[in-house]
Order: structure tokens, then sequence, then C-alpha cells
């Protein structure tokens, strides 16, 4: 009962959340999350909310009294709203992440999240543990925690589902730019052909983008991904992105495709696209793989402007009345543009 009113006072304003939580109220609710009575249990999870909401000092009350380590062991005891309740207050303290080095990446919290993400039936729980995931992957120093405890593996098969593919990918795009993150994407099965999928979610552009860009981060410097890109079809997929994505997402198509067009080149600058191991300038090894790369990427972007454009002129017709702008991307693009 007590619970309960403090659930009713705390939802009135943000000056009795600050009161209560000086009555030393935070503590004893917190005690009562690690009970095993359901509804004493659910009245502190939804007591604690009600406090958290937008208040700074009380989400840290919460965290220095131990809230992470009352969470439940077992989720299979948890009914489903419980557990959305669970996976709310836990984003509402994830928020901490941007403001200081409380332990949110914790023995107890990762596993968790990574459970309920995995066992919910609810979008809106999945939401949620997407969300907080998201907020912990922004603070560098929480990279190693998140991938330890298999987020990137979790993620990647997250990334299929359209409702909960945009927030995935941008927690994937925080991971990939650590040395651990790409190498745990490098040696996921699911790479490169879940990202290359995503690139043909016409109707989700951010989604487009935001694969686009973990695709130019894996494979920078990487021979033996951009070849598995290429088995898995990628050059017809960008090429059409390159022609009818979002702005961001030509940007990054096209230099996607140049990348793939340079393959064989052995002088790039530093951030330019990949490097290979060098060759001696001029040498009949490098001249024969520069003949071969400049032939076969020639031939990939030939069939695939020939066995595509009318499906993209198509497109284009229907989705722009503006037909100046696509002459110039498949002038652009086109097999001419390559080195003889």
């Amino acid at each position: 009962m007590a619970a309960l009113e403090i659930k009713k006072l705390a939802r009135e304003d943000a000056k009795m959340r600050k009161s209560m939580a000086e009555l030393g109220v935070i503590p004893a609710l917190v005690g009562m999350v690690a009970s095993e009575e359901a509804g004493r249990q659910r009245l502190a999870v939804n007591a604690l909310i009600e406090l958290a909401n937008g208040n700074y000092t009380n989400k840290a009350l919460m965290v220095e009294a131990g809230i992470f380590p009352k969470l439940p062991k077992n989720m299979d005891v948890l009914e489903e709203p419980t557990r959305q309740e669970f996976a709310g207050l836990i984003l509402s303290l994830s928020l901490l992440a941007n403001h200081t080095q409380f332990p949110l990446a914790s023995p107890e919290v990762l596993p968790f999240l990574i459970g309920i993400l995995e066992s919910s039936s609810s979008y809106e729980t999945k939401e949620s543990c997407l969300a907080t995931l998201y907020n912990l992957s922004a603070v560098l120093d929480n990279a190693g925690p998140l991938l330890s405890n298999g987020v990137v593996h979790t993620l990647l098969r997250v990334i299929s589902v359209k409702e909960l593919s945009e927030k995935a990918l941008a927690t994937l795009g925080h991971l990939v730019v650590t040395l651990m993150g790409k190498k745990a994407m490098e040696n996921s099965s699911l790479v490169p052909e879940s990202l290359i999928e995503i690139m043909t979610w016409e109707d989700m552009p951010k989604c487009q983008e935001l694969s686009a860009y973990i695709l130019m981060i894996l494979a920078h410097q990487s021979s033996d991904l951009r070849y598995k890109m290429l088995k898995s079809g990628i050059v017809p997929v960008i090429l059409e992105v390159a022609l009818l994505g979002s702005p961001l997402a030509q940007k990054r198509a096209l230099k996607l495709l140049q990348w793939f067009k340079d393959e064989r080149q052995t002088r790039m600058g530093p951030h330019s696209g990949p490097q290979t191991a060098r060759i001696a300038i001029g040498s009949p090894e490098n001249k024969r793989e520069a003949q071969e790369g400049k032939k076969m990427m020639k031939n990939l972007v030939r069939q695939s402007l020939q066995k595509n454009m009318e499906l993209i002129i198509r497109r284009a017709n229907a989705t722009s009345g503006d037909s100046s702008k696509f002459k110039s991307l498949v002038a652009n693009t086109s097999s001419k543009s390559l080195p003889g």
C-alpha cells in the first residue's frame, strides 16, 4: 500500500519526486524489487519509474542503492507486463550513461536486458531494451562489456525485423567503430548478407543509411569482407541505392561503388577507401591484377545495369518527376566511368 501511494504521489510533479527521495523511500523500494511476490515487485518497479521520471538525482540514488543486483535471475517467471516495466525502468536509468560512470554495463544488467530482448513477445518491451543498449553503446568504455555479453550477435538477428531494425542498426554503428566490435561483425555468419538485404528496403531510408555506414566500416581495409560482399551480390544493390536512395544513402553507396571499382589500385589516400598489400608499381603482377580487377568490375557493373535498369527507371519515374537528377546519377555510376 505504501508503494502504491508513493507511485501516485510521485506522478504529481517534479517537486514531489524530489521530496519523496529526500525522505529515503528509494532504498526501501529497491529492496522490494527483489521480492518473490509478483505484486510487491511490480508496485516497487512502477514507483521507481515514477520517481526516476526527469530526475537525475533519483536515478543516481537507485543505482547507488543497488538496483542492478536486485534484478530477477529467472526471467521465465516474469509475466510480459512485468518484463515491460523492468525494461522501462532500466531504459530510464541508462540515461545516466551520458553523464557519469555509473556501472550500467554491470554483470547483472546486460544478461537481463538481452534475455528480455530475446524472449519477450512485445515489440514495446523489445524497443525499450534496444533503446537502453543504444544509450550504453554511445559511451565507448561500455563497448567491452557489451561485446563480451554477445550483444553484436543478438543485434544482428534483430535487424531483420523492420519494426526494430533502426535502433539495432544504430547501436551496431556505435560498436563497429571499435576494433572488437568490427571483429565480432566480421566473424558473424550473418554478415554481410543481412546488411545487404536491408539496403533493399526502399521504404526505410534511415535503415539503408545505417546499413551502408556499417558496410563502409567493414569494407575498409578488409579484402576478405569485400570479397564476401561481392559474392553476396552487393554491387547491384548499392547501385540501385546510389540511384534511388536518400541523399545520404546515395553518398555512401557511391563511395562503396568507388571502392569496389578501385579494388586493385594500390596507391590510395589514408581515408579514401580500402587499402590492400602494396606491390611494386609497374611489376607484371601488379599490372595483371589491375587489369583483371578492372575487367571484373566493368563486367559486374554492366551486368547489374542491364539486369536492373528497366526496374530502376520504372521506380524512379514512379517516385520522382525530376528525371534530370536520375540521368545525372546514371551517368556518374555507369560503366562508362570505369577505366578502360
